[in-house]
């Protein structure tokens, strides 16, 4: 804890929680022994299952921690712009650390996070979690979501004070209380459900300086552990996210199925040729062997391990589905997400 802050408390961590039953106390735990977090903030979102709870029974041996609870959700916000709000509202800290009950830190994420700031000399400061993936459609789909983000979202481009360019992550983003309200804070982004991205252009539009970049070792998340609630998750925020609008829906689909096209064309045609099915077996060994080396080394440029490649045809056929999916729940108007429904309007989302 800071001596030097006006109120004694540097940093404070805000968690908005919806039916967190399974991940919140591992999150709670990783911030606990931070020493430049003052108070730990969990607003419960009108959970149905054991959220408060599990929250409440920790609270009797960490003295940082507070339970906040929602009430009914106004109209005009998202659900979980409205709980950190109230997070943020209550916060004593002279940063406001803002993080996802799935997320779970190493000890050093805060001080690590203040450092680069210190020598940034920047406001916010955002990592994009590590991915711990288990199931066969985690390490198929989000290896190549963030191979794509990481094509339109470049960290080098966001914290060059000289591009407009400007992004974050919500599951760590960490931002000095003064400058949160000089931009309205939530407030100001209470429909967006993709409000990291648009509260890091807020900021950086009013002149001051952001940091992304990769938290491999800082921090991380296991975003959706069953497929509901991976193609839920995404449906809401894919289509937003790779630039809403037809063209770039059509682009990033063409990319995504164009290489399982390209081997499944190539063999035929061998086949066709040759009138041999060894040959077309052949012609497809050697195109699957070329794109899982050439999805390999782009998984290495992102972060992610080579070995993952093996994934890379049913991920793209995942990535194919769901963006159009997302694409088709926003020209209907509404989106769906956790026990809730927001009218479009809410452009994107974020967990």
């Amino acid at each position: 804890m800071s001596d030097s802050s006006q109120n004694s408390v540097q940093v404070s961590a805000i968690i908005p929680a919806r039916n967190e039953q399974a991940v919140i106390g591992a999150c709670v735990e990783s911030l606990v022994g931070q020493a430049e977090i003052g108070e730990i903030l969990v607003v419960n979102d009108q959970s149905t299952d054991q959220t408060a709870a599990i929250i409440r029974e920790k609270m009797r041996t960490i003295p940082q921690l507070r339970l906040l609870e929602t009430t009914e959700l106004p109209a005009g916000w998202v659900g979980k712009n409205y709980a950190v709000s109230l997070g943020a509202r209550e916060a004593k800290g002279e940063w406001l650390l803002f993080t996802d009950a799935d997320a779970v830190h190493e000890k050093d994420s805060t001080a690590k996070a203040l450092t680069i700031a210190a020598n940034e000399n920047a406001v916010m400061i955002s990592f994009s979690p590590e991915q711990v993936m288990e199931t066969w459609y985690e390490k198929s789909l989000i290896p190549y979501v963030y191979c794509r983000l990481g094509s339109k979202f470049s960290f080098a481009e966001v914290n060059d004070v000289r591009k407009t360019m400007a992004a974050a992550n919500g599951q760590f983003l960490m931002i000095r209380k003064d400058v949160y309200g000089a931009v309205g804070g939530h407030a100001s982004v209470a429909v967006e459900v993709l409000e990291d991205v648009a509260l890091a252009k807020r900021v950086k539009g009013a002149g001051h300086r952001i940091w992304f970049g990769g938290g491999k070792g800082i921090v991380r998340v296991r975003m959706y552990r069953t497929f509901s609630a991976i193609w839920e998750g995404w449906r809401k925020n894919l289509y937003p996210l790779m630039g809403s609008s037809i063209a770039e829906l059509a682009r990033e689909c063409s990319l995504a199925v164009a290489p399982i096209l390209a081997i499944l064309v190539a063999a035929i045609s061998g086949f066709l040729f040759t009138k041999s099915h060894t040959a077309a077996a052949s012609v497809a060994v050697i195109g699957v062997v070329a794109f899982l080396l050439s999805y390999g080394e782009e998984l290495r440029r992102n972060g992610f391990a080579a070995r993952l490649a093996i994934y890379g045809i049913p991920g793209r056929l995942l990535f194919a589905g769901v963006l159009w999916a997302s694409y088709h729940s926003h020209r209907k108007g509404k989106l769906e997400w956790k026990g809730r429904e927001y009218p479009v309007g809410t452009p994107g989302a974020s967990k």
